[in-house]
This record gives structure tokens, C-alpha cells and sequence, in this order.
């Protein structure tokens, strides 16, 4: 007799769907059993995701949802809530980067990287926990970033963005165990996108991967057994743990 998949039954939200690793985790989830909510601002760029989840014999639905702002994440859970049900699963993935030094940053830039990044975060999670609190529990994954745990210049919001995600995981952990609600995070080191194919094949990045101890960047395939692992009973006593996948980029020589 074939074992159900890990994650049947249960309804999982991945915010940021629309591409890159918010799309690739919507089809890992929805090819372990989930049916999956997938978020992002514009419903129609996510079409063609849904389209493709279900074709492979997965369930998708699709919601608009602006993180930076709490009445479109209330109005998308409450739709979720009507058509698909209670999330059991948040993926807290939507997140934009920025490129400048500390000193040039502007007022603009702060503002997006830290209203969708480390806000919409926060947004995401609470109205979510909520829910969740009220459904009797459930799993939230937060995307960090090695660089909310050690620093690299020319990143300054985004850093400091991910780095209060790390410590929102660990204060979300702390106070929702008591009503069954597990929050842990992932940081990824450079995971090869089409966003970051130029920059990797270029010399500075060519050079920045030499001194990742595995000697490559990572594929989103590599984010699939920590994610799956987060999300599913297998990891039904760990909250508060932030998870590097990096190629041990992290403990690199200084």
C-alpha cells in the first residue's frame, strides 16, 4: 500500500509565488500533497503557476495579496479562508532586493526593502497566526538570508532586513508554541535565479564563488529537504531554528 505524501491534508500559503524560489517551493509543496495558496500582487502573473500545479496533478489557488499592506492580507486570507480553508502552512517568502552602499541609500529604497521584506513579513506571519491560532496550529517558514547573519557591502537594507527576520522567527517561536504554532526560517546563501544569472557569471561573481567552501551556488532544488523538512511532522520538535543553506558560505575563512 503507497504512503500518502508528507504533506496531504494540509493547506499551505507561499507568498512571493509568482517567480523564483516563491514558485519553486508552491510546486514542491503542491508535489508533497499540499494544496497551495499561492500570493502575490498581481493575481495574473500567478496563472500560469496554477495552471501548471494542477496540470501535474496538484491543487493551486491563486489570491492577490501586497504584503506591505494589512487590509490586502486580511481580504486574501479571508478569501483562502471561504474557498480553500484555514492555512496549516505559511511560507513567508515575498521579498524584494536592493544594490546601493549604506551611504547612498535613499528614503525610497529603505522604504521598499524594508516594507515588503521585513513588514510584509510581519504582516504575513501575524494575520496568518491568528488563523492558525484559532484553527489550532500550524507551521510558518520564514526566507531569511545568510546575509541577516553576517554581513557583505552593497546590501545594506536587504541585510538589515533579513537579519530581523531572523530574530522575528526566533520572538514568533517564543511566543506562539503555546498554541501549537511552530515558526522556524531558512537562509539561503546565492541560489542561482534568473534574476542573478548575470551578476554570477560576471568576474566579481565568479570571484565571490570561489570562497564558498562547496565551490558552487545553489540551485533551488537545494532549498527542497530543509523547506520540506520545516514544514512537515519530521521537524514536529524544532522552533526557533534558523537553517542555513548556503554550501557553508557562512563559515568560510575571514
Amino acid at each position: 500500500m503507497t504512503e500518502p505524501a508528507p504533506l496531504t491534508g494540509k493547506i499551505a500559503l507561499v507568498t512571493g509565488a509568482s517567480s523564483g524560489i516563491g514558485a519553486h517551493i508552491a510546486k514542491l509543496l503542491a508535489s508533497n500533497g499540499a494544496r497551495v495558496c499561492i500570493a502575490a500582487r498581481r493575481r495574473d502573473r500567478l496563472a500560469d503557476l496554477a495552471h501548471e500545479i494542477d496540470a501535474g496533478g496538484g491543487k493551486a489557488f491563486a489570491v492577490g495579496m501586497d504584503v506591505t499592506e494589512r487590509v490586502s492580507v486580511v481580504a486574501a486570507l479571508d478569501e483562502i479562508l471561504r474557498e480553500v480553508g484555514p492555512p496549516s502552512i505559511l511560507v513567508n517568502n515575498a521579498g524584494v532586493a536592493s544594490g546601493a552602499n549604506a551611504l547612498d541609500v535613499t528614503d525610497e529604497d529603505w522604504r521598499r526593502v524594508i516594507d515588503t521584506n521585513l513588514q510584509g513579513a510581519w504582516i504575513a506571519a501575524q494575520e496568518t497566526a491568528k488563523r492558525m491560532r484559532d484553527a489550532g496550529g500550524g507551521v510558518i517558514v520564514n526566507t531569511a538570508s545568510i546575509l541577516g547573519l553576517r554581513v557583505s557591502p552593497g546590501v545594506a537594507p536587504y541585510a538589515i532586513s533579513k537579519a530581523g527576520i531572523v530574530q522575528m522567527t526566533k520572538v514568533m517561536a517564543l511566543e506562539l508554541a503555546r498554541y501549537n504554532i511552530r515558526v522556524n526560517a531558512i537562509a539561503p546563501g546565492y541560489i542561482a535565479t534568473d534574476i542573478n544569472q548575470e551578476f554570477l557569471a560576471s568576474d566579481v561573481g565568479q570571484a565571490m564563488i570561489k570562497r564558498i567552501p562547496m565551490r558552487r551556488v545553489g540551485q533551488m532544488s537545494d532549498l527542497d529537504g530543509p523547506m520540506l523538512l520545516l514544514v512537515s511532522d519530521a521537524s514536529v520538535y524544532m522552533t526557533g531554528a534558523v537553517i542555513p543553506v548556503d554550501g557553508g558560505h557562512l563559515v568560510s575563512s575571514l
